[in-house]
């Protein structure tokens, strides 16, 4: 597989006081975000933009990363900002035309400004990864990028904090559930589009297209793969031999990760309710299952929505759907 190629573009200013401000006043260090790239491919050219009289120390530690300085001459305030911006996006577009051999580029900012820089670089088929502060990155930037990496969560970046936060990099366990359900309906969706196998490979891509932001290092897992094992441990998927090496097929496991308990849960469900009130309609059969167990989602099972899910237990002879004229629903019973 041919390795991407990479060009790197900094909003140094931006970086610089986001980091300051939101991570307890420490230092922007670009080696950390250097070593991440390293991971994605080769970097062929490193440009940050700033008033470079205003980081005189930076300056040395940005050249002796071999970075090329865009030095923006001093103005106030907004004007320096918006030429600086400027500049930067204006180099990227012109990279993107002479230099068809770049494959991605990575724009370091959280500057909602620059979404308008990476929606045209993807029109023109390069991949682009954003780069930012958490509490400074505007919301609109992560979902516009390919993949958004958080300079908070990156290896090697220590905020200065007392206390750990909510916005620390490991997520709590309560994000478990979250977790499980994000790589599920992704993989169902992928199975569902009839592409054939799915590989670990892809299924991380169609992960990161739905959250640019998704890192499996936020849950304390170091590689993709091993939250995948981790995922098949719980029963939940099964890993088998892919074309290459490191990358299995990912299916959902036979034994159902908890499908076959939940099928069950809406037997019951449905039984209790029909022999209270009679025929049971679709509408609001949901919570009352969630009054059961609060914690039910048909969506970590991979079923795109609740109807989904309730027809795949019909098709398993565990209730009976009929459409209901009258009520303009669905009448579910038993059998």
């Amino acid at each position: 597989m041919e390795e991407e190629r990479i060009a790197l573009f900094v909003d140094f200013e931006n970086l610089a006081i986001g980091a300051r401000e939101s991570l307890g006043g420490m230092e922007f260090d670009l080696e950390p975000i250097s070593n991440a790239l390293a991971e994605r491919g080769r970097v062929i050219s490193r440009r940050a933009y700033a008033d470079w009289s205003m980081f005189a120390d930076a300056r040395q530690a940005m050249t002796r990363s071999h970075v090329e300085l865009i030095e923006i001459p001093q103005r106030m305030g907004a004007t320096r900002k918006n030429a600086a911006d400027i500049k930067m996006a204006v180099d990227a577009i012109e990279v993107a035309f002479e230099r068809e051999y770049v494959t991605t580029f990575v724009i370091c900012t959280g500057d909602s400004d620059f979404t308008p820089l990476v929606h045209k670089l993807r029109e023109l088929n390069k991949k682009v990864i954003g780069v930012g502060i958490k509490g400074s990155t505007s919301k609109l930037l992560p979902p516009a990028c390919d993949e958004f990496l958080f300079y908070d969560n990156l290896e090697g970046v220590d905020p200065l904090r007392e206390m750990p936060t909510k916005t620390d990099t490991v997520r709590d366990n309560a994000d478990a559930p979250e977790l499980e359900t994000l790589i599920t309906t992704t993989l169902g969706g992928l199975l569902r589009s009839g592409q054939g196998e799915v590989l670990a490979s892809s299924l991380k891509r169609a992960v990161l297209r739905k959250d640019s932001t998704f890192s499996e290092a936020d849950y304390g897992f170091r590689a993709f793969g091993e939250l995948l094992r981790h995922l098949e441990s719980d029963d939940v998927i099964e890993l088998s031999e892919g074309p290459g090496r490191g990358d299995p097929v990912v299916q959902f496991s036979s034994g159902g990760g908890g499908e076959q308990e939940a099928f069950q849960l809406l037997h019951d469900v449905v039984a209790e309710l029909a022999g209270k009130n009679g025929p049971v309609v679709m509408s609001g059969l949901k919570n009352q299952l969630r009054k059961r167990q609060s914690d039910f989602s048909e969506k970590k099972f991979g079923y795109g929505g609740f109807l989904q899910f309730c027809k795949a237990a019909a098709t398993r002879g565990l209730i009976d759907l009929t459409w209901d004229e009258k009520v303009g629903d669905y009448s579910v019973s038993t059998r």
